[in-house]
């Protein structure tokens, strides 16, 4: 369950780098629609070159997309579980309630069945958040502008290691292109993510080698040799701290893209306004084209001027 004062607590310590971070990236970006591009999600999709049924078979594309699609199913189950669980308690007045006393060992034990029904649930959104490719893509296209970087329109997830024209692997991203390079100039980003985003629970999550006493998560994918399977034991207070972690970087990820809106959708005066975006071909030859796109007030969107 989440808790509100945890969560209050984690998003305060958040939100002032996430203001540093737009702030930034406003002033480093090579081209100033480079930041609409994340939230227009800007991609390139050679499964075009195949289509039959349109007459422009332009692989470069602006618009939600598969990943958009997913990334709002997915929304919609976390935003029911994160407005409908929230606890009555404080996070210290809950803990009091977990006190041993023999007299309460009957309440006691149906809080923590009940804690472990949550938790499951909660192992399904950390899923839903640290692997989705949308996510993944936003921090990782933000981390770039970030360092004066433009905005990558062939970024790509590895599905497999023969994926050879992939940006690269699900935690090679997290970790060392989006977390360890946010490190320097936004230290509490990349704390959350350091304490947050784990692969041995992840995987212990994917292939539910994990079961619950007291307590306790005890995860069964630990290895002796490897350095990042060292957890054997997970105490449901370190859970809850991890997952209000995610939580909390989950809602800032969303904030800073209503603020992206926010900017670009303030440039327009008029009907006919547009925000210039810029595009980086790689085909049919390498060049750079620049974009139009108009804003529809009614519907909050983006799209190419006709």
């Amino acid at each position: 369950m989440l808790f509100k004062d945890l969560i209050i607590k984690k998003n305060q310590e958040l939100s002032s780098d996430f203001d540093k971070l737009f702030q930034n990236i406003l002033h480093k970006q090579t081209h100033s629609g480079d930041l609409l591009l994340v939230q227009v999600n800007g991609f390139y999709n050679p499964e075009a070159y195949t289509w039959d049924n349109i007459p422009n078979r332009d692989p470069y594309m602006i618009g939600i997309g598969y990943d958009g699609h997913s990334d709002l199913f997915h929304y919609k189950f976390i935003d029911l579980y994160r407005n409908g669980s929230l606890s009555p308690f404080t996070y210290n007045e809950y803990l009091e309630k977990h006190i041993w006393s023999e007299g309460r060992m009957k309440e006691i034990d149906e809080l923590e069945q009940k804690e472990g029904l949550f938790i499951q649930l909660e192992m399904l959104i950390y899923l839903k958040i640290w692997e989705a490719d949308l996510f993944i893509k936003k921090f990782y296209q933000v981390t770039n502008l970030s360092l004066g970087l433009p905005y990558d329109w062939h970024f790509k997830i590895a599905e497999s290691n023969r994926d050879k024209g992939a940006t690269g692997k699900r935690e090679e991203l997290i970790r060392k292109h989006i977390r360890d390079r946010l490190k320097d100039n936004y230290p509490s980003i990349y704390t959350a993510m350091k304490n947050a985003y784990k692969t041995q629970i992840r995987n212990s999550i994917a292939h539910s080698r994990y079961f619950c006493s007291g307590r306790y998560i005890h995860l069964t994918n630990y290895i002796k040799e490897d350095p990042s399977s060292q957890l054997q034991v997970l105490p449901f207070n370190d859970w809850i701290d991890i997952f209000h972690d995610t939580m909390a970087i989950y809602n800032q990820l969303i904030g800073f893209c209503n603020k992206i809106d926010a900017y670009y959708s303030g440039q327009i005066k008029n009907v006919n306004d547009t925000v210039e975006v810029r595009l980086n071909r790689r085909e049919p030859e390498e060049k750079v084209q620049l974009i139009k796109l108009q804003y529809r007030k009614d519907f909050n969107d983006w799209h190419p001027e006709n």
